[in-house]
């Protein structure tokens, strides 16, 4: 088929350079980019492929309550490193 097609100077350049250097005819030279890039397109890294299982909760976890659960968790972790268990937090702006 034969048909105008209008290159940008700098891959016209870079094409002409390749019929140059490969001593082909600039036709083929476009065919065969045109080619590559249109090559399929599949992605370079592998699908990631997983199996699912069953999750489930230690006996005597609500599903609903893990917010609560969680913040039980971080106050017990703040406590373990500020201080006892019920004495009051340090604050920076303690004004008393």
């Amino acid at each position: 088929m034969r048909t105008t097609l209008t290159l940008d100077d700098d891959l016209a350049e870079r094409l002409m350079e390749e019929a140059r250097e490969t001593r082909q005819p600039f036709k083929v030279v476009v065919n065969d980019a045109l080619r590559r890039g249109l090559k399929d397109k599949t992605p370079a890294i592998a699908p990631f492929h997983y199996e699912g299982h069953q999750g489930g909760l230690q006996p005597g976890i609500d599903p609903r309550r893990l917010n609560e659960l969680f913040w039980e968790l971080e106050e017990a972790d703040f406590w373990s490193k500020y201080g006892k268990i019920g004495t009051p937090a340090p604050h920076d702006d303690d004004r008393s």
